[in-house]
């Protein structure tokens, strides 16, 4: 029983952390695209602060994924 309680908070912890930051991201990725839309010259200050949002977004899914791995270790 105790297992299955915890497979089951693994799932929700990779679920959850990478929902959170895949909405986010594509959120991110769309107002960096019209802002080098409405101002090209721009582009190059706007997609390296994208790949640094991007890549602290990513980090929170990394975690999910780190919890679940502790949680499976105890199965």
């Amino acid at each position: 029983m105790t297992s299955a309680i915890i497979a089951i908070a693994a799932a929700l912890a990779i679920a959850l952390s990478t929902l959170g930051p895949g909405i986010a991201q594509g959120m991110t990725a769309k107002s960096a695209m019209e802002s080098i839309a409405r101002q090209p010259d721009a582009a190059k200050d706007i997609r390296s602060t994208l790949i640094i949002s991007l890549a602290l977004m990513e980090a929170l899914t990394i975690y999910g994924l780190l919890i679940a791995f502790m949680l499976v270790a105890k199965v």
